[in-house]
């Protein structure tokens, strides 16, 4: 490969909540200290140990060579190649830069949708699992979330229950769902079928949908991501998206994502919201990555950073499959996390979920929780590192009681 994703990088140190953090509680589910004489392994922490593609580190050192860095304006070329990213990359449609608009975070953009269209004591729809970072959106702005629950077919693949969504939405008076596409924690790519079906029951109910897309760069196996909006003509006047790069480029850390928002009515709400809380300016440096992220080295990059997860995901569920009975993991079709569900581990063995996720961290691997996403038994698992550190991780999890 021409991008180097086999180091891993010195992250302790610097600046890296996936390893400063642990044993100290800073968001209250963090991993414990592994036990002497282990190194720490980050798989919970939803960014990559990974080096981020050579072009945007090319484009901020260029841009911090002229110092100066006071008030400014986003360049055209910053939604010129968002435009064109969207428009190559994930097939939008006659997107303006009109329809554009900055965030910080997608969090935020969440927040602002919740405040703008819904009230104190209104019930948002969820799906469980769900991305725990929701919760916080919704139960900070004083909602109730009401769950519409994914179920497994046969094969393991995670399905939409599209009887159960009417209903949870008529019977709790639902006027906003949040959806997220590509799904955190499941992996889903969601297929156009599965979006118009979905989109109809919330044409069908009047319902704003606020949908996640920030994964939608990261999809396996030649799963392709659709967006929502491109689901029906209703889709693109009643869904607001939200997208970063921060996901595929490990660019968290410098905030910078943006909403996509055809219908001028409701953008025009949004972003009166939004500019009343003066939160939400743009980082002038955070504009200079997405820009060298958005080019044409980093679509480059990212296909290799695909191919590379694919291949970690794949090893893992087939050694999960294979050497640890009792777990059950569904092959992602798109992101980097895994999903395991220990229901028949945990009733085989007699050990809580508890134990087993303890016995993870004194090995040094950093797993996390998956009650916090709604899974009753499960444990959510991050595998953009290097190779050899996930072979290396599991390795460690057959010395725990995992071997029982």
């Amino acid at each position: 490969m021409k991008y180097d994703f086999t180091t891993l990088p010195e992250r302790k140190g610097h600046d890296a909540i996936a390893v400063d953090a642990v044993g100290i509680r800073h968001w209250g589910f963090e991993p414990g200290a592994p036990d002497e004489g282990y190194d720490f392994i980050p798989m919970w922490v939803a960014d990559m140990n990974f080096l981020t593609c050579p072009a945007i580190t090319d484009a901020l050192m260029k841009r911090v060579q002229t110092p100066t860095f006071g008030y400014f304006l986003p360049r055209d070329e910053y939604f010129e190649e968002i435009i064109r990213w969207q428009s190559e990359r994930n097939g939008a449609k006659d997107l303006t830069r009109e329809a554009i608009g900055y965030e910080n975070g997608v969090h935020g953009f969440i927040s602002s949708v919740v405040d703008t269209f819904t009230e104190p004591g209104d019930t948002i729809l969820l799906h469980r699992p769900y991305y725990v970072g929701f919760m916080a959106d919704i139960r900070g702005k004083g909602r109730k979330a009401v769950y519409s629950d994914l179920v497994q077919d046969s094969d393991g693949i995670w399905r939409m229950d599209y009887e159960d969504m009417d209903r949870k939405i008529r019977e709790n008076n639902v006027k906003l769902a949040v959806f997220c596409s590509p799904h955190n924690p499941t992996g889903r790519v969601w297929t156009r079928e599965e979006l118009e079906a979905a989109m109809a029951v919330f044409e069908k109910n009047n319902v704003l949908v606020v949908s996640d897309e920030i994964w939608a760069d990261i999809v396996l196996d030649g799963n392709r991501h659709i967006p929502t909006q491109n689901a029906s003509a209703w889709a693109r006047q009643h869904v607001l998206a939200a997208y970063a790069p921060s996901k595929t480029f490990n660019l968290a850390g410098l905030i910078g994502s943006y909403h996509i928002i055809y219908n001028e009515e409701l953008r025009s709400r949004v972003e009166r919201f939004s500019e009343g809380t003066h939160y939400n300016e743009m980082n002038m440096l955070s504009m200079y990555a997405l820009l060298g992220a958005y080019s044409r080295e980093g679509a480059e990059w990212a296909d290799e950073l695909r191919q590379v997860l694919a291949a970690n995901c794949r090893w893992a569920v087939d050694f999960i499959n294979t050497r640890l009975d009792g777990v059950k993991v569904t092959m992602p079709q798109g992101t980097y996390m895994l999903f395991l569900d220990f229901t028949e581990f945990c009733e085989r063995t007699g050990h809580t979920i508890n134990e087993v996720i303890e016995a993870g961290w004194r090995v040094g691997v950093g797993w996390q929780d998956g009650r916090k996403f709604g899974g009753p038994c499960h444990i959510r698992m991050n595998l953009a590192l290097p190779e050899a550190k996930v072979k290396e991780a599991f390795g460690r999890l057959l010395g725990t009681i995992l071997s029982e």
